[in-house]
């Protein structure tokens, strides 16, 4: 019989026990899945702080235009860039995304606290250039002041 041999190789630590290699090899694919997954989940958003209102509007069931203006006073709508804070590029994005039946969209300006307030008035004046007269400006919601 063959015993000797498989007698002395555990002796000497060979051959016995599991072999661990594709195991530790699973775990760290699985691993590097993980991480790599979740990076690419998180989407960026600009981050506004709006400022405060006491009363809180409704916004219309129809899907709006969201114009958001940074505190540099940078326009993005519906979340993308534009390439610039110039009139006329604003006034061609938001005709753009109207579309032809556009005039009874309801268009959402969300700009920062510490927008310029040009960046806000030429928002508005480039919508009623537009006909956009469903106009909206985002703020939070605050608790009731004892006036």
């Amino acid at each position: 019989m063959n015993f000797s041999r498989h007698a002395r190789a555990s002796r000497h630590g060979e051959g016995s026990g599991i072999d661990m290699t594709p195991m530790v090899d699973t775990v760290l694919t699985l691993l590097i899945f993980f991480m790599v997954t979740t990076t690419f989940s998180r989407q960026s958003e600009l981050k506004i702080q709006l400022p405060k209102a006491e009363s809180a509007a409704t916004v219309a069931k129809q899907s709006p235009l969201v114009l958001s203006i940074d505190a540099r006073g940078h326009y993005y709508l519906n979340g993308r860039e534009l390439v610039n804070s110039r009139f006329d590029t604003l006034f061609r994005a938001l005709q753009q995304a109207k579309g032809a039946d556009g005039d009874k969209m309801p268009l959402v300006i969300r700009a920062d606290v510490k927008t310029p307030y040009q960046a806000v008035v030429t928002a508005m004046d480039v919508a009623g250039q537009l006909g956009l007269s469903r106009l909206s400006i985002a703020t939070d919601k605050t608790a009731p002041s004892g006036r």
